[in-house]
């Protein structure tokens, strides 16, 4: 597992929209009214985990882990506590069994093996994603957490992205980017509030941009995968 090699085994489209992406969230930070070095850090992070994963390279989902953690203490500080519990409880362990799970199930050195959602994992899926949105809810209600619906809807949309990124199917993308939205009009309210959180306004375009890119080269690679079995 190699990051060298992860970015030379990117397309000349999948490298310029991982440049193109960092350009644009580097500008934002830069000139932004109040520059936040750690929320430009998360981003790159981010973004940079997006592309990877778009791929279906597991060092994408080792670098989640890390935005996960980062971004955790960015919702702490502005208390969002929906996305600090979502992100330390929820996502960075899923993100690690799904490192696990693509390391087992190869389909290249270079690739993970895109699977098919099953009616029984589609049927577990559902229930637990009900399990989880309400129980979040009357924790966070019990904190007082802020914008507490959208919230609460990011939690929802979160565990289903991070669930189908484990099962390895590419819905993943649209999991992730209906999140993606979610948390767009999360940080706008933020930034209402405090103008040096609109970057990650920005941010979450670009990652909304990178999902879809997601899914619809996951649907390609399933294709190319079939063909070649």
């Amino acid at each position: 597992m190699s990051i060298v090699k992860s970015f030379k085994n990117l397309s000349p489209f999948e490298f310029w929209l991982w440049i193109c992406s960092v350009i644009v969230i580097f500008c934002c930070f830069i000139f932004g009214n109040n520059f936040n070095l750690l929320t430009l850090i998360a981003s790159l992070i981010g973004v940079t985990a997006l592309i990877f994963v778009a791929k279906g390279d597991v060092i994408g989902q080792v670098l989640t882990v890390v935005f996960s953690i980062v971004y955790a203490i960015i919702s702490f500080k502005f208390r969002y506590y929906g996305e600090m519990i979502t992100y330390l409880g929820m996502t960075t362990p899923m993100a690690v069994l799904a490192v696990i799970s693509w390391i087992r199930n190869p389909f290249s050195e270079k690739q993970v093996k895109v699977a098919k959602l099953k009616k029984g994992q589609v049927i577990i899926m559902l229930i637990l994603a009900v399990v989880v949105t309400a129980a979040f809810y009357f924790i966070l209600k019990y904190f007082n957490n802020a914008n507490l619906f959208i919230s609460t809807l990011s939690i929802t949309t979160s565990f289903l992205a991070s669930y189908l990124t484990y099962c390895r199917s590419s819905f993943y993308g649209l999991a992730y980017a209906a999140n993606d939205v979610v948390l767009i009009i999360l940080w706008i309210l933020a930034s209402v509030k405090d103008i040096s959180y609109l970057p990650m306004v920005i941010c979450f375009v670009i990652f909304f941009i990178n999902d879809m890119y997601g899914f619809f080269n996951w649907q390609r690679m399933q294709k190319n995968q079939t063909k070649a079995s």
